[in-house]
């Protein structure tokens, strides 16, 4: 599988609970960032990320069902972002071509 990871997750159990490996994909979620300030023992201030997990679906097919049943889950993962299906659609926008004032050749 060139170009793809495994993001493997264990849920924090105790082992006797441990019901196996599930193969999943990432469920739909986000993170509710917040930023909280904290001081190292210097007196410098650093920024630690805390916020807030919202699961949007509940779908057994998902990562997160996994680990919330007591299983590991298995994500393969790839890092190219592009939106393939959108590519036909912005190429009839007609910008190849375009020059930008002032950038090079």
């Amino acid at each position: 599988m060139p170009g793809t990871l495994l993001n493997v997750n264990i849920p924090k159990i105790d082992p006797a609970q441990f019901r196996g490996l599930r193969v999943s994909r990432q469920a739909a979620a986000k993170w509710k960032e917040n930023f909280e300030e904290r001081h190292d023992p210097h007196g410098k201030a650093y920024y630690w990320m805390t916020g807030e997990f919202e699961l949007m679906e509940q779908a057994e097919d998902t990562d997160e069902w996994a680990l919330r049943n007591g299983y590991a889950s298995v994500v393969p993962v790839q890092f190219d972002l592009t939106a393939h299906h959108a590519l036909s659609n912005l190429q009839g926008w007609g910008m190849q071509g375009w020059k930008i004032e002032g950038g090079s050749e």
